[in-house]
């Protein structure tokens, strides 16, 4: 059920989101030189590999210049990028990914392979149970998280020693909570959160990132 779900969600979001999504794709083109898409390999359903469509936001080259992170301020972004990732209207695409399989509306966000290595094995297990998603608790909770790396600090270790075992966390709670119910629950309160701009209370998830400092060598960041 949740797989029919996600294709007849995916299938109507694509059909109604058809005329944005043109109008986006022209507006790419006019502010800077490249591909309307960003195609980036994620970990998937049992570890196996996938392309990731999105909107491209950053220049040409962006990813040979600087790490797989985007911190705030960032100056690989282009000035209509900024706009598609404040709205999350760069995440659009992913539809796409949703209807041919790779991913599910709601599930844990899909990792870049150099950082499921700092997930224990334990915790690898758990995330590739699951078919990645659009959007869930740690997905809402992590908003705006490009502004947490905002460069003062190495954004990579900010990333592995305090982002992740609090995504991870979220991540192993929705593994416990699949089901149907629970997906609508995320999807009302994504809406939400896009509409309105605040997190609604009934969802359980705390509403600011509580850093919590981690040595190496705990639950994530296992591997130098």
């Amino acid at each position: 059920m949740k797989r029919v779900l996600d294709v007849a969600g995916a299938a109507l979001g694509l059909l109604l989101l058809l005329p944005v999504l043109a109008v986006i794709a022209v507006i790419i083109k006019l502010d800077s030189l490249g591909p309307i898409f960003f195609r980036q390999e994620r970990v998937g359903l049992g570890g196996r590999l996938f392309r990731i469509f999105k909107f491209r936001s950053m220049v040409v080259g962006a990813a040979r210049t600087g790490t797989a992170l985007t911190v705030r301020g960032d100056t690989r972004i282009t000035r209509v990028g900024t706009f598609l990732r404040n709205s999350k209207l760069d995440e659009l695409p992913q539809l796409i990914n949703v209807l041919i399989g790779d991913m599910s509306i709601v599930g844990p966000r899909p990792e870049v392979p150099e950082f499921m290595m700092f997930y224990t094995p334990d915790q690898r297990a758990i995330m590739h149970s699951m078919r990645p998603g659009i959007t869930d608790y740690a997905a809402i909770l992590f908003r705006d998280e490009n502004s947490l790396l905002d460069g003062e600090r190495d954004p990579i270790d900010v990333y592995r020693l305090e982002i992740m075992p609090a995504k991870f966390a979220y991540y192993e709670r929705y593994s416990r909570e699949i089901g149907m119910l629970n997906d609508l629950r995320i999807i009302l309160a994504t809406m939400l959160l896009l509409v309105a701009g605040r997190v609604p209370r009934w969802l359980g998830i705390k509403y600011r990132l509580r850093k919590q400092s981690l040595p190496r060598g705990s639950q994530v960041g296992i591997n130098p």
